[in-house]
């Protein structure tokens, strides 16, 4: 017969289940979770094992990350005992497995308590059993009470493994000197070993029935187990001819079972070991990423989602052997190391850079900032065309700056752009507005009979321009009104007997009197150099148009070549003519506006 032992063990340690969960795949705050519920929902005394596993795959986790942030603290230059890691995981999981390790404290501390209280239930259930050999009653009333006793012995509890065994072979002892006793009542005797001998068939059958139901492996030895304890805990002895046959049987299938569980763990081996080639894979895997040269962030952004991949598909990969568990993990724990130092390298080698396109952007900023309420347009339109194109050929900032920075820039850009549109807006109003009394005026001038008196109607036709002038400019889109203005005013001097320069010089007359009343500056000196340009032009068109008449030698009037190239040239002259004196105009005017200047800075020195 086997050797029977105690099945009332204070521990499952729950072997088979912590070997099977991947807590490998689990984060640290996975890792903290999973600890809490089985503390909160098993219990205590079915969770070492995997309170255990979980507190040595968390410490396993921490110290590698405890390990990457001071290898970069150091790397960066700080000193090995200024180094600091806090990580609020740490508390948490922490905290947990002090809640664990107290409720298991507690479960001992009562679990003793209750196993002195059970040894001495039990110890008088023995004092009681001795005292029934000795009994006076009848023997079905002694049998009674004998029943009774067995009834106390199995709701008793456990034992220390330290007091079973002593005791159960006490307990035995006495329960077979008291069968020996009651021999000469047979048939009550009989009645309990038939009895119990039909329990343990039970046992027997249930024991079948895990075998060849497909019962899980792990859970049929778990079974096994209580049909153990219910055997020897519950179950009297049967007829000594069945003991060892009946025995024999149980034995047996609890021999299957436990075989059928160690097949199952072999094959776990078994796949324990592909995961670990698996694992050996990816590893290389992650290894060969580290050697690829990336220069840009979408491509470094590329291989860490690669990395990623990989680093999932390693803690998913499953159990490995214990003997390479520690093995492969520093393994592991290498490579991505390698490649996140690679990584950080080129993000600090850019950080410099993105720094500088930050106080690059920061200054466009200001101007932006600086110009949103300017009211010069045109300049102010092109510089902010200008700074717009500059921002976006700038390079990459910060990421945590991106978001800020653009918004303050666009706010100061969108609130200029739109005060420049309304400008436009109020600008195209007033225009048509100046279109429209212009017309008006137009449709009044044509209407216009010249009178007999020709200085008076000279002018008039001054009055007309002037009027004409202070009704306002607009953009080019609407200037043909002005060439049709002038042709009229053109027309009713050439009827004042006014020649074509003449009315050219009157014409230039009105046009410096705008000049003079232009904001700019400079209008005086610029109309200075584009007249004396076109004086030169004229003369050098002149020059060359005589020079082309001297290549015909002999100069024949009635030639029809001949007077088209004289024509020009008494044309252009007489432009050059105009020109000329424009520019003595403008010298005058020139001359003219330096008294003035003269004379008000003496009148504010005598001042």
């Amino acid at each position: 017969m086997l050797e029977e032992k105690n099945m009332s063990s204070l521990e499952d340690n729950g072997l088979d289940e912590a070997s099977l969960i991947n807590y490998e795949a689990m984060s640290l705050t996975e890792l903290t979770n999973e600890l809490k519920r089985i503390v909160q929902n098993d219990k205590i005394q079915n969770i070492k094992r995997q309170a255990e596993a979980i507190r040595d795959e968390f410490y396993k986790k921490y110290n590698s990350l405890v390990e990457e942030a001071k290898e970069e603290f150091l790397a960066e230059g700080g000193l090995p005992y200024e180094f600091k890691y806090e990580n609020a995981n740490y508390k948490a999981f922490h905290s947990v497995w002090s809640s664990y390790r107290d409720k298991r404290n507690q479960y001992y501390k009562e679990i003793e308590k209750s196993h002195k209280e059970n040894l001495e239930k039990r110890k008088e259930i023995i004092e009681e059993l001795k005292n029934l050999i000795n009994a006076e009653e009848h023997i079905g009333s002694t049998f009674k009470q004998f029943q009774q006793l067995q009834d106390r012995w199995r709701k008793a509890g456990a034992v220390s493994n330290s007091d079973y065994e002593d005791l159960w072979n006490t307990y035995h002892h006495h329960v077979e000197n008291f069968y020996d006793y009651i021999q000469l009542s047979k048939d009550l005797r009989d009645i309990d070993f038939k009895r119990n001998l039909e329990e343990k068939q039970k046992i027997i059958q249930r024991a079948e029935k895990l075998l060849k139901d497909n019962v899980d492996a792990l859970v049929a030895s778990r079974e096994l187990q209580v049909l153990h304890r219910i055997w020897k805990e519950e179950i009297g002895p049967v007829e000594k001819e069945y003991r060892e046959v009946i025995w024999q049987q149980f034995s047996e299938l609890s021999h299957q079972i436990h075989d059928k569980r160690q097949h199952y763990l072999k094959n776990l081996d078994k796949i324990f070991e592909e995961n670990a080639v698996k694992k050996q894979t990816i590893i290389k895997n992650i290894q060969a990423l580290s050697e690829k040269e990336a220069s840009s962030h979408n491509a470094w952004n590329q291989l860490s989602k690669e990395a990623e991949a990989l680093r999932l598909s390693f803690l998913n990969a499953g159990k490995v052997p214990l003997k390479q568990a520690d093995e492969l993990w520093k393994a592991f724990n290498t490579a991505m190391r390698s490649f996140n130092k690679k990584k950080n390298h080129f993000y600090k080698s850019i950080k410099k850079e993105q720094q500088e396109n930050l106080t690059k952007k920061l200054a466009l900023i200001e101007i932006a900032r600086a110009n949103q309420e300017s009211t010069e347009w045109e300049t102010t339109t092109e510089l902010m065309k200008k700074i717009q194109k500059e921002w976006k050929e700038i390079g990459s900032v910060p990421l945590r700056d991106t978001e800020k920075i653009w918004k303050e820039f666009k706010k100061a850009c969108d609130t200029y752009f739109a005060r420049y549109s309304e400008s436009l807006k109020h600008h195209k109003n007033k225009e048509n507005d100046i279109f429209e009394q212009k017309r008006a005026f137009l449709e009044e001038l044509k209407k216009y009979e010249l009178g007999s008196e020709r200085e008076k109607e000279i002018e008039t036709l001054q009055n007309f321009v002037n009027q004409w002038n202070d009704l306002g400019k607009f953009s080019s889109s609407k200037k043909s009104i002005d060439l049709k203005f002038q042709k009229i005013i053109d027309a009713l001097y050439k009827k004042l007997n006014f020649d074509k320069q003449e009315i050219e010089i009157i014409k230039y007359n009105n046009k410096l009197e705008r000049l003079i009343g232009d904001e700019n500056e400079n209008s005086l000196n610029n109309e200075v150099v584009f007249v004396k340009r076109r004086i030169e032009e004229s003369k050098a068109e002149v020059l060359q148009l005589e020079n082309n008449l001297a290549f015909f030698g002999k100069i024949d009037e009635k030639n029809p070549i001949i007077r088209d190239v004289i024509k020009k040239i008494n044309n252009q002259k007489e432009t050059l003519a105009t020109w000329e004196h424009k520019l003595r105009e403008l010298k005058h005017l020139q001359k003219a506006q330096l008294l003035e200047i003269s004379s008000e800075e003496n009148t504010e020195e005598r001042e």
